[in-house]
């Protein structure tokens, strides 16, 4: 059991930080104090004991669209950094394990797609498909996998030459043996690591395409469209649109304190098939 004493104190803080988000996206219709489109007072009213963060550009509690807004980006970018992992470590362990003409059509597909900034190549693809939130979370996947593609291959390969994973061969395992029992086992720290920066990036990703008005559509909400929709409230000093810029930086903060916590306990993991 997990002493919350040998916990440290940022790791701590990332864990009750990252809580209440999740907290708030999985029971967001129970929390919120209002639904997500009503319009319950006046344009960009200050906070107060019946709005605590204020109104929006419409008059919508910026508490609940808040509430709302945490379980759309907290699911998408989850589902998103989900499918990036599972297509970009398989692929890559996969291309490290069997070599020759895979490893050099994943590569050279892989440098290519790489070649393109992300968020212009997100912006084509996105402003000729429709905008779901199965496209979005597909195409960011897709795009992100190629990052994952490239760790899990560059540590795959390290692996692929160690004693144990010989030994394997020698005993005549199949590729799917020797890519989750000998090289995913020992590949988890790196993976880890990069997990939670990922899920960082799809969150961040989101966010701009939301400000750009390719993320997630009106009426839902997340908190990259709402920076769009009350940005023009900076000018006249009402802070409704730093209130989820600011929400976007917490939840980053936190998963990486996590991430790195999670890190830091797994770099003693060794040996191909572990206790397995």
């Amino acid at each position: 059991m997990l002493s919350l004493r040998r916990i440290p104190i940022g790791a701590l803080i990332g864990l009750i930080l990252t809580s209440l988000f999740l907290i708030a996206a999985i029971f967001a219709p129970l929390i919120a104090p209002y639904s997500l489109s009503e319009i319950a007072g006046q344009v960009w009213e200050p906070s107060s004991s019946k709005f605590l963060l204020g109104t929006d550009n419409l008059g919508r509690d910026l508490l609940s669209r808040m509430i709302y807004g945490a379980r759309t980006t907290i699911f998408i970018a989850a589902a998103a950094t989900a499918i990036s992992f599972i297509l970009g470590s398989v692929l890559g362990f996969a291309a490290a394990v069997i070599g020759g003409w895979f490893d050099t059509i994943m590569s050279r597909i892989v440098d290519l797609l790489m070649a393109i900034p992300t968020l212009i190549f997100g912006l084509v693809v996105l402003s000729v498909l429709p905008t779901t939130l199965v496209t979005l979370i597909l195409v960011m996947g897709i795009l992100d996998s190629t990052r994952v593609y490239r760790l899990a291959r560059a540590v795959a390969v390290d692996i692929n030459v160690m004693d144990f994973v010989e030994a394997a061969k020698l005993r005549g395992e199949g590729t799917r043996w020797i890519i989750f029992r000998e090289i995913l086992p020992n590949a988890l720290s790196p993976l880890v690591s990069e997990l939670g920066l990922r899920f960082i990036y799809a969150v961040l990703f989101l966010s701009a395409l939301s400000f750009l008005g390719l993320g997630v559509q009106p009426p839902e909400a997340d908190w990259g469209g709402m920076v769009k929709e009350n940005k023009e409230g900076i000018v006249f000093g009402i802070p409704a649109a730093l209130i989820p810029a600011g929400a976007i930086a917490a939840l980053a903060i936190s998963v990486n304190l996590v991430a790195d916590w999670v890190l830091n306990r797994t770099t003693d993991l060794k040996g191909g098939r572990g206790n397995g």
